[in-house]
């Protein structure tokens, strides 16, 4: 093969030579500068992670600690954030800076949660910190041609919005016990809770006194209810809601008790002797009495209650769903025995469990409100004319009344007798006598208290603010329905009373001489008669209660009470203070048809006669009413003019700080 031929291809293999070497110091080259490129923005993550970090673990450490953003105090969400980050080798300067805002997590239309600034809250923080690093040379590059200046430092920003684990979790409880049982209240529970339940009971003083020194935890109640009626574990919005019996509520806490061990004896035995004389055909809710708002978490139901408020809860929820009243025989010092008929015409709501921060957004009428009522009751106390004839009140009132009326009366009795030979001796005389028992009827309304405002700035500071109305209180005296039952209420000058008639209480007798001028006969009732109507009441009082921390406990912990300052607890003595004002004394004569001006006589002398017998029943009525309401009203935890309200408050309901945002 000739050269000539082997030539081209030989010059063009030695024009190839040095190539690879071109093409790797290109390959390297763009090798370095995507090596510096990662070196360098690598540097810059690894210094916005680190910022990051600072900044998440100063707002945990705000957030765990209870910083806030008030004016006052040292304990502030800055303060704490500050001192985490100087720990972690940040320190705020002139080119580094950290800040701390407190404020609320609010969820949007679109379902996304965002911060909103609130100096006066602390349900979130978040802290934002930034520093200055030297600009990358990608970042130098980019300002250089798209803002014509190469800046040779760099602004880096971290943001952190950091919570507790929970919402906050309130609980009102309003007072249903009595202070002490002894051996002179313990009967009248007998026949009280007994009544209500439609039997009878005959338990000993130590089985009373064992109800009220032992507890019962309430999760632990409603999961046993739960298993007892076949529901689901754990959802307890649907027990409450469940349908059920008083013998299925006493059978529970009978069952969580005996869990408990030999200490519940007692209370054990109680109940058990309680559960047979209960109803198990009323359809009664659990709800009625306890409620957890919607979409509450149960940490607020692990805490304890005594054993008697539960069961007092659980039998005025049952006679408010039944036509049974509790009939007392009692004996009352200085007036002696009376009957007392008692209907509880709406049950408590005894605790309520819920976010405070959902509740004040409509406290009054709002599906969230935390909402507790006692019992609403209406009492009738019946007195004999036995009795009645002997209560130095009544007695003393009709010697004073003797002498304004024998003038008019008489004259009434001339009017009358026109024609009829009149005896002047001294038998003819007017006197009076007591006509007829005495039926009284005391209504008290429920006393409330619902959550108006809460604080959770911080735990030192956390508060719990609730509006509370005492007990309205309706008193009428008259005579009873026809029926026997309770009376309805009707509506005068806007206000609601209790409907009542007249009761003729005073009868006016007559002695006349016969026609041989002897003392005749006691003629009862040939003068007429007194009626008597009292339409009274005592609105509620209704003021703001706060508490503040450190008496503001837990959810899980007992509550601590509180008294309404300025309540009226001589509430029987206002009510016979009033009624002089709200008594009604009419005259009726026999006959029916008496002349004007001697109707007019008595009419003068009804001011006179009304001021002597609402003295008398003042007086009555607090022997009367006072022993009833201190014993009685107060076994059923219906406190008219002193109600007491617990509150408990958890902040975070025991979670633990996170990141959110």
């Amino acid at each position: 093969m000739s050269p000539p031929l082997r030539g081209p291809r030989l010059c063009t293999l030695r024009s190839q030579r040095g190539a690879i070497g071109l093409m790797a110091a290109v390959t390297l080259g763009v090798v370095l500068l995507f090596m510096l490129l990662v070196v360098d923005s690598g540097r810059l993550y690894l210094e916005q992670r680190k910022l990051q970090r600072v900044a998440d673990v100063a707002v945990l450490e705000a957030v765990s600690r209870g910083g806030n953003c008030l004016a006052t105090g040292t304990t502030t969400a800055s303060t704490y954030a500050i001192a985490s980050a100087t720990r972690n080798s940040f320190t705020p300067g002139s080119t580094q800076t950290l800040s701390a805002t407190c404020g609320t997590l609010v969820t949007g239309s679109d379902k996304l949660r965002t911060f909103s600034a609130d100096a006066s809250k602390s349900d979130a923080i978040r802290v934002i910190a930034t520093t200055v690093v030297p600009t990358s040379v990608a970042g130098g590059l980019w300002n250089l041609f798209s803002n014509g200046t190469f800046g040779f430092n760099t602004q880096l920003t971290a943001s952190a919005v950091g919570a507790t684990g929970g919402s906050p979790l309130a609980a009102l409880t309003i007072r249903s016990s009595l202070a002490d049982i002894n051996s002179n209240n313990s009967p009248l529970l007998n026949s009280l809770v007994g009544g209500l339940l439609g039997g009878k009971l005959n338990l000993s003083l130590a089985s009373w006194q064992g109800l009220a020194n032992t507890n019962i935890n309430l999760l632990s109640y409603l999961d046993q209810l739960a298993i007892d009626l076949n529901l689901n574990a754990g959802d307890y919005a649907q027990l409450l809601n469940t349908n059920v019996s008083a013998t299925q509520l006493i059978n529970a806490a009978i069952n969580v008790l005996q869990k408990g061990g030999p200490g519940a004896t007692v209370a054990v035995q109680a109940l058990t002797t309680i559960k047979l004389i209960a109803a198990n055909t009323q359809i009664l809710k659990l709800g009625d009495l306890l409620k957890l708002q919607n979409g509450t978490s149960s940490a607020g139901l692990n805490t304890n209650l005594t054993v008697f408020d539960l069961l007092q809860g659980i039998v005025q929820l049952s006679n408010g769903k039944s036509a049974v009243a509790a009939d007392i025989t009692s004996t009352i010092a200085l007036v002696g025995t009376v009957t007392v008929s008692i209907k509880v015409i709406e049950p408590p709501q005894m605790s309520v469990i819920g976010n405070p921060a959902l509740a004040i957004k409509d406290p009054v009428f709002g599906a969230n409100r935390i909402y507790v009522k006692t019992a609403q009751v209406q009492t009738h106390i019946h007195i004999d004319l036995a009795v009645l004839k002997l209560v130095s009140q009544i007695v003393s009132a009709l010697t004073q009344l003797l002498s304004p009326l024998t003038d008019i009366v008489n004259k009434l009795l001339n009017l009358d007798l026109i024609g009829v030979l009149q005896c002047v001796l001294a038998c003819e005389r007017t006197s009076l006598s007591i006509a007829s028992s005495l039926d009284i009827y005391l209504e008290a309304a429920s006393a409330n208290s619902y959550v108006t405002a809460y604080n959770c700035s911080s735990q030192a500071t956390k508060s719990l603010t609730a509006q509370t109305s005492t007990a309205a209180a309706k008193l009428s005296i008259g005579s009873p329905p026809a029926n026997g039952a309770f009376p309805s209420s009707i509506e005068i000058n806007k206000l609601n009373y209790l409907a009542v008639d007249p009761v003729k209480l005073i009868s006016i007798d007559v002695t006349k001489c016969s026609i041989i001028l002897l003392c005749g006969p006691l003629q009862v009732g040939k003068g007429g008669g007194l009626g008597l109507k009292v339409q009274t009441q005592i609105a509620a009082n209704a003021q703001p209660q706060t508490w503040s921390a450190p008496l503001l406990p837990e959810v899980n912990n007992p509550p601590v009470y509180q008294k309404p300052l300025n309540s009226n607890a001589s509430i029987i003595k206002s009510l016979g203070d009033s009624l002089a004002d709200n008594m009604v004394v009419t005259y009726t004569p026999q006959t029916g048809s008496v002349a004007n001006d001697a109707l007019t006589g008595v009419a003068g002398l009804i001011n006179q006669v009304t001021g002597i017998l609402s003295t008398a029943l003042s007086g009555l009525l607090s022997n009367l009413l006072d022993p009833i309401l201190n014993t009685l009203l107060g076994a059923l935890g219906v406190s008219l003019g002193n109600a007491e309200v617990g509150a408990n408050l958890s902040c975070n309901q025991g979670g633990r700080a996170q990141l959110v945002l």
